[in-house]
């Protein structure tokens, strides 16, 4: 509960996130049928990048400041998004301005000082359910969706040394409740073992249609330090793989500082 996603908001891995998370939310806007997201981990939805907690670390400058003015097709939605939306917007703010009227987020957060500018900012949208709970648990509570088509954000702050545990935990009852969903985890790359070893535990839950979709700014090697990010999908909409690789080269060529071992990695690591 120490975690303030404040302080970290616009850096590279939420970038490389959101912009991700744009494309799957066109994706499953394609049928016509109305889908739901879960946010398990949403923050407050909005971060002003001039505040202090993001002034005092800076991270954003190294992340979304160094994408200004960026004209690769591969980032346009995402970052057109960003322009449109005002400050820096969170996964909730990204996905509410990608829903169509059929369809409906619900988000989760547990911070007790996070929750409230978070309803505020949803405050009377029919469309969207904000709940001050666990988000883990809400995977159990709140999946199926009625719709039986959606979307499953998980994005948890890394706090707890078990972490990966609970993550591949969460990633497995989510497929079991909702066989059908798309599961998106975001996870933090500091070693490659550490990363390899998600993939593999993930995959021998049975899962049998999984992406795995990363970011390296150097080698991840050094277990101390944030070397990288993923996202880790279960059953991805088609083109998914193709169009990370894309997403994922432009940002890099962005936000890269040529440093040995950068690089970028889509990998099938299960497939139908």
């Amino acid at each position: 509960m120490n975690y303030r996603h404040a302080y970290h908001a616009g850096n590279f891995a939420d970038c490389m996130k959101h912009a991700l998370l744009v494309w799957l939310m066109r994706a499953m806007g394609r049928k016509e049928k109305g889908f739901a997201v879960l946010d398990t981990h949403a923050g407050v939805g909005r971060y002003d990048l001039a505040a202090v907690p993001a002034e005092r670390t800076g991270e954003w400058r190294a992340g979304i400041g160094r994408l200004a003015g960026a004209t690769d097709p591969a980032l346009a939605d995402y970052l057109a998004l960003v322009g449109e939306l005002g400050l820096y917007p969170g996964s909730p703010a990204l996905i509410r301005a990608l829903l169509r009227p059929q369809d409906r987020l619900a988000c989760c957060e547990l911070h007790p000082e996070d929750i409230r500018p978070l309803r505020r900012a949803f405050r009377d949208d029919p469309q969207v359910a904000v709940h001050h709970r666990d988000g883990y648990e809400a995977i159990g509570a709140l999946l199926p969706p009625p719709e039986r088509r959606g979307l499953v954000l998980i994005d948890p702050p890394y706090e707890a040394g078990d972490e990966f545990v609970r993550l591949v935990d969460a990633i497995r009852l989510a497929h079991r409740r909702f066989p059908s969903g798309v599961v998106a985890a975001w996870y933090p790359v500091k070693s490659r073992a550490e990363a390899r070893g998600l993939h593999g535990d993930v995959a021998a839950a049975g899962i049998r249609d999984l992406v795995a979709a990363e970011l390296w700014l150097r080698e991840p090697i050094d277990a101390g330090r944030l070397n990288g990010c993923g996202l880790l999908v279960v059953n991805p909409p088609f083109g998914f793989a193709a169009a990370a690789g894309e997403i994922l080269g432009a940002l890099l060529g962005r936000l890269g500082n040529r440093e040995m071992g950068e690089g970028v990695g889509v990998e099938v690591v299960c497939g139908e």
